[in-house]
């Protein structure tokens, strides 16, 4: 199958960009080698071999070398049949690594907490809907060993398009129709979609309801289920691998190396909303949700609701390595109608974005060209940032709002 790779990055040493406030200070240098030298020194009491010189030693931070900034994956190789995931750079099965991800709407609502399978996605986007509260949209590549997720909830088509860009299938229980319909009916996206009114071709075998304790309404009882999930792949023909136009969602570290990012600003407590959630307006202060940064394993810690983000199936607090603030332009559907606020996000184009990694941030921007091409960070040089290896959330942030980001 073929595959695009992405531009490789040349980062030149001793760049700097700054900003003030809340912003980075990029530098990133380059390791470099001295060339062997040999010594042919010999006398007539002792004959001297040939010495090399050792190259100059690499930084390391604990067991990585550092440099993961120009060090990076370039095209996926098959060994002992595993290979480097195109979502999260780690080394995974083939078959795992080459199959399509599905991309599932995770409903977020307090209520309907905890979610059930969520910390198996490799990417989690997160995006406001109308009254203000956020969605989630997980990206599956590891699934074999999951029943069933959720709970599961409907489709926005800002969320269609962000699938996209993973030649996801599309995974939803309900839609907003009159933004939704007609898209999510289309060849544009391939889709395993509860059978309700608005959908032409519902998968009759991937969702079913579970009771669950505490008198939760029925709307958040919904679930999808692994084996109808493959059932009705199936049925529909879809292809199982990812498709030639598929571009890797980033650029990852190599392995052995930490793209570390020393000259830019700490930031070990993340909010997409402010640390008290400032307004609700712009979606995320209701949840108040933080990320905290842990040097240790070097993972970024979900807190919501002022509780710890768990994960039903296992009790683990949800974990990544790298969390992105996507900054778009956005509005209300309807600004006259307040019965619906139905928001809008722009999915392609350019904007603002942060990126967080190894406890740094990098200020910089995002770049999507079309429907189906990747998103692509650049720092405030041009250079392309470089996650590390691991699990990205990405939080879509309306422009407006963008002064309520806040990180320390």
């Amino acid at each position: 199958m073929k595959r695009k790779v992405l531009a490789a990055i040349i980062i030149a040493m001793g760049i700097l960009a700054g900003c003030g406030g809340d912003g980075g200070n990029p530098s990133q240098s380059l390791p470099t080698l001295d060339d062997d030298s040999v010594s042919t020194e010999s006398s007539d009491e002792t004959d001297q071999s040939s010495e090399e010189t050792p190259p100059e030693s690499e930084e390391f931070v604990g067991d990585m070398k550092k440099g993961g900034e120009t060090h990076t994956i370039g095209e996926r190789t098959e060994v002992n049949g595993q290979k480097q995931s195109y979502l999260t750079g780690e080394w995974k099965p083939t078959e795992v690594v080459d199959r399509r991800n599905m991309a599932v709407m995770i409903d977020n609502i307090k209520i309907a907490l905890p979610q059930y399978g969520i910390s198996q996605a490799s990417i989690i986007y997160e995006a406001p809907v109308e009254g203000r509260i956020t969605r989630l949209m997980a990206l599956f590549e590891d699934y074999d060993d999951l029943d069933h997720i959720g709970p599961v909830r409907s489709s926005r088509d800002y969320y269609i398009y962000e699938a996209m860009a993973y030649d996801s299938i599309y995974c939803n229980w309900g839609l907003a129709r009159p933004w939704v319909e007609e898209l999510i009916n289309s060849d544009k996206i391939d889709n395993i979609s509860c059978p309700l009114a608005g959908i032409n071709d519902g998968a009759a075998n991937s969702f079913d309801r579970l009771v669950r304790s505490g008198n939760i309404p029925l709307e958040h009882t919904g679930y999808m289920f692994i084996n109808g999930y493959n059932k009705d792949v199936d049925s529909k023909g879809y292809s199982k691998t990812y498709r030639s136009s598929f571009v890797q969602a980033f650029t990852f570290a190599e392995d052995g190396y930490l793209a570390t990012y020393d000259s830019y600003p700490d930031a070990t407590q993340v909010y997409p909303g402010g640390p008290s959630g400032q307004t609700n307006e712009g979606g995320y202060g209701k949840h108040n949700p933080c990320f905290t940064y842990n040097p240790e394993d070097r993972l970024y810690y979900r807190t919501q609701y002022r509780e710890n983000h768990i994960d039903e199936m296992n009790g683990e607090q949800l974990a990544v390595t790298n969390v992105v603030f996507k900054v778009c332009h956005g509005e209300e559907r309807l600004p006259d109608d307040p019965s619906y606020d139905y928001l809008k996000f722009d999915h392609t184009g350019s904007g603002n974005a942060y990126v967080f990694t190894n406890g740094k941030v990098i200020k910089g921007t995002w770049r999507r060209s079309g429907d189906n091409e990747p998103n692509l960070f650049f720092d405030e040089s041009g250079n392309e940032i470089v996650l590390n290896q691991g699990k990205t959330w990405i939080c879509c942030i309306w422009d407006s709002f963008e002064n309520c980001i806040s990180y320390e």
